[in-house]
């Protein structure tokens, strides 16, 4: 590395600081997060001490730092690019916040891609506790956090940061968190060393907290991809492996299977996904049952060079399951991909002419061909999203149980709406893009 790049990448922020606005209980009363900024300070401080940063860099990163007149969308995904460790200041407002769920899944899916062209996990989210959450209330991207919050000492874990900071008697515990905390940002920015990734579209990022106060939701993710002992005559057997779910289309910009990628991005967007391959799987069934989940086929098309499968493929697609949708990964870097893009897009159109020609403008994208691992985890939320509410449409309706009632009953299903703003910025909404838009 030259040294102007090594400058660079060592005046990269240690730390993004994500929390949750407070709102003034009162006109012209005091600024309530001024304490949130007063710990800020207290941590670059310390992460400064503990690293050879020069003069002038930043050692950490919150929203308070934005410029007037400086865009705020642009500049938060920047940070959220570059920065080497997001740190996540939990409270009950926190995960109620979509922006801040939006912070985390941008930072979450550089890990993952990280773990995805490396094959080594990124854990480089460092939690914070600002005001104490029960277990039970902490959506599946935090709860599966591996952290120990003990080590920061007791009367943190039960008072949290922000008791801490506001009662004097405590000033030796606040300090000792602070301090501990800094250090654990510093150890995870240098022992996993996540590079910089390409800045997300923030105001169109969708949240990794999912629908408020409800688990992780179902989803099923399936692969149609040959293996490596059934592959087509004169198909490369590099991109393939022993199951079905071992298909590397990006291969070698991944080293890891796409369908457990998949698993991780929707991990990340509070769902619990479940894995299988198209082959081991029975017939379509029968179409007029309610789905149990929403669901995306991972599809490969030299996986329809196979007859019986093919005849399976358009027999799904004749039914009327819009639950179900299709991403299909292209990799312009596969010289068989190139040289038969034609022969396979056709075939592809000829089988399934439904999942590739209807739906939401991001399925029908996600079905023409997706060029890159960035663009699958681009149009992937919006894939599944779109499966998701096509999912509550036709998912069987239970009325409450007991009594009688005079409502209609509702469905609740893994995409119930919610609405709000925090950061103080209003919420906006982007179309997804279209193929090109992809590549």
């Amino acid at each position: 590395m030259t040294s102007p790049q090594r400058r660079a990448a060592d005046l990269r922020p240690y730390f993004f600081l994500s929390y949750a606005h407070t709102p003034r209980y009162a006109a012209g009363g005091p600024d309530p997060d001024m304490w949130v900024e007063r710990l800020y300070r207290d941590l670059c401080g310390h992460v400064m001490a503990m690293t050879d940063l020069p003069a002038g860099a930043s050692a950490g990163f919150m929203d308070r730092e934005i410029r007037s007149g400086e865009g705020w969308s642009e500049r938060l995904g920047e940070v959220l690019a570059t920065c080497r460790v997001f740190v996540p200041l939990f409270s009950p407002r926190y995960f109620a916040s979509e922006m801040c769920g939006k912070e985390w899944y941008a930072f979450a899916t550089r890990a993952i891609y990280h773990h995805a062209r490396h094959n080594r996990p990124a854990e480089a989210i460092v939690p914070a506790l600002w005001v104490p959450v029960p277990p039970e209330q902490l959506p599946g991207p935090a709860e599966r956090l591996q952290f120990n919050h003990r080590d920061f000492g007791d009367r943190y874990v039960t008072d949290g940061l922000y008791g801490l900071i506001k009662l004097r008697i405590f000033a030796e515990e606040y300090e000792r968190a602070v301090y501990e905390l800094a250090k654990r940002i510093v150890a995870v920015a240098d022992t996993v060393g996540i590079g910089p990734g390409r800045p997300v579209d923030y105001r169109a990022a969708p949240s990794a907290f999912g629908t408020s106060g409800r688990g992780p939701r179902p989803l099923k993710v399936t692969v149609v991809a040959p293996t490596r002992h059934d592959l087509p005559e004169g198909r490369e057997a590099e991109y393939y492996g022993e199951m079905a779910q071992d298909w590397n289309p990006y291969h070698p910009e991944a080293a890891r299977p796409l369908a457990y990628v998949t698993e991780d991005l929707v991990r990340s967007l509070n769902y619990q996904a479940t894995v299988a391959s198209f082959d081991h799987e029975g017939g379509p069934g029968d179409s007029k049952a309610p789905p149990a989940h929403p669901e995306i086929l991972l599809l490969d098309r030299w996986a329809l060079k196979d007859e019986e499968r093919r005849a399976r493929l358009a027999a799904l697609d004749a039914e009327h399951r819009p639950w179900v949708s299709v991403v299909v990964p292209r990799n312009p870097a596969d010289h068989q991909e190139r040289a038969h893009d034609a022969e396979l897009h056709r075939v592809l159109e000829q089988t399934m002419p439904v999942q590739t020609g209807q739906g939401r403008p991001a399925s029908r994208a996600a079905a023409r061909g997706v060029p890159s691992m960035e663009a699958f985890g681009q149009i992937l939320p919006q894939v599944v999203e779109a499966a998701a509410q096509q999912y509550l449409r036709h998912a069987a309706v239970y009325p409450p149980a007991g009594g009688r009632h005079t409502e209609r009953p509702r469905l609740r299903g893994p995409m119930a709406s919610e609405s709000g703003t925090t950061h103080g910025q209003p919420e906006t909404h982007q179309s997804a893009p279209d193929a090109e838009d992809l590549g």
